[in-house]
């Protein structure tokens, strides 16, 4: 899902880049597509940080073995 996302977010950029190019202007639609950038940045963000959650769930069950000498 997260690689989905940042497909999601590079194809809004180069639509923003699209815009600025046929327009040479910042425009309404500009913005628009900005806030879905951030909206999109928001929710890589929090996917991150839930991959990063289970991880260390993961290695805080794992088993702690120490091995003496």
């Amino acid at each position: 899902m997260i690689q989905d996302l940042y497909k999601q977010k590079r194809s809004l950029e180069l639509k923003w880049e699209q815009e600025h190019i046929n327009e040479d202007i910042y425009t309404l639609e500009m913005v628009r597509i900005d806030d879905k950038v951030r909206e999109v940045i928001t929710k890589i963000k929090l996917e991150e940080a839930e991959i990063a959650h289970r991880q260390n769930t993961v290695e805080g069950i794992a088993p702690q073995v120490s091995v003496a000498t």
